[in-house]
């Protein structure tokens, strides 16, 4: 990945939140919280899950990696929005660009790691009894390396795209991270080929993302109406609670974030919708699978036993 030499901008400055210093220490705290919590949950749930073996099933490999984006996720701009609270609020040519291929890369991947889990769910429902040789090791490998090919694929799009251009006006993003939409209105050139990458590779990824879960899901609740005994069903859904609330959250937000830039003028207010699903879902994500699941609240309570006596 070579950076463009006839750049003529070294760096950028972000806009933030707010040009009122006042709000900055305030904000700084909270989402200084946020990411804290973040941190911990996802480590906490990473860890939990490589110490028990008792949960070291399909289910919990795709936690294991969903958790794993999130905390890595979440690293890759919060502590440099923490910094740009109390500090400067610049960031070099380079680091922006490392930082969208990894934003990009991060973001597609738990797209289809949702997916993945989408059909773990739909094999552990509708094929119970071949469940274990269904979702052996090798397919489960695959399923997990197919998200991080397709992620990789989406992010070298987006950054490669955005190396051809050459920004030699205004630095400033109106962002708190360096995100495709709000770059391309500082570039000098045309813009159309990038728009044109971000439409195709953002359409496949949520079209193709969200149709596979769909139909998992309708065949889920197909075999679970089928099902005689109301406790019966009610254990069912019950599996499939944890996730369904983690893809609502995840594409709904998503979803509304990209859907307010289409109208004149609002690519800069996205910035404060995209706080949900940048900042609040990667720390959610964990409560939601420890809260709703016994397994996890089982292995953590013989953990901290371990742990204290």
């Amino acid at each position: 990945m070579v950076l463009r030499n006839s750049s003529s901008v070294t760096e950028f400055i972000f806009g933030g939140f707010s040009e009122q210093s006042e709000v900055h220490v305030p904000l700084f705290f909270l989402f200084l919280g946020l990411y804290v919590l973040t941190v911990v949950g996802n480590l906490g749930l990473i860890t939990l899950i490589g110490l028990n073996s008792r949960l070291h099933t399909p289910m919990y490999f795709f936690l294991f990696n969903l958790s794993s984006i999130d905390l890595c996720y979440s690293c890759v701009f919060t502590p440099k929005m923490l910094h740009d609270f109390v500090s400067e609020n610049i960031i070099s040519y380079a680091g922006c660009m490392t930082q969208l291929f990894f934003f990009c890369f991060l973001v597609n991947s738990e797209c289809y790691v949702l997916v993945s889990m989408a059909y773990d769910r739909y094999v552990a429902i509708c094929n119970p009894l071949l469940y274990t040789v269904t979702m052996s090791p090798q397919v489960c490998a695959l399923l997990m390396l197919g998200p991080y090919a397709v992620g990789f694929a989406g992010a070298m799009a987006h950054t490669g795209s955005m190396l051809r251009l050459t920004f030699c006006g205004s630095n400033i993003i109106d962002h708190y991270l360096c995100e495709v939409l709000p770059l391309l209105q500082l570039s000098c050139t045309s813009t159309h080929v990038n728009e044109l990458v971000f439409s195709i590779v953002v359409g496949m990824v949520i079209a193709t993302s969200s149709i596979s879960i769909f139909i998992s899901y309708a065949l889920i609740l197909s075999s679970i109406l089928r099902i005689p005994s109301a406790e019966g069903r009610s254990k069912a859904f019950g599996t499939c609670g944890s996730h369904v609330t983690a893809v609502a959250l995840f594409f709904g937000s998503g979803a509304f974030t990209y859907l307010t830039t289409s109208f004149p003028g609002s690519v800069g207010r996205s910035k404060y919708a995209s706080v949900f699903y940048t900042n609040v879902v990667p720390m959610l994500n964990p409560l939601i699978y420890s809260l709703r699941n016994k397994d996890v609240k089982l292995a953590l309570g013989k953990t901290l036993k371990r742990v204290l006596f």
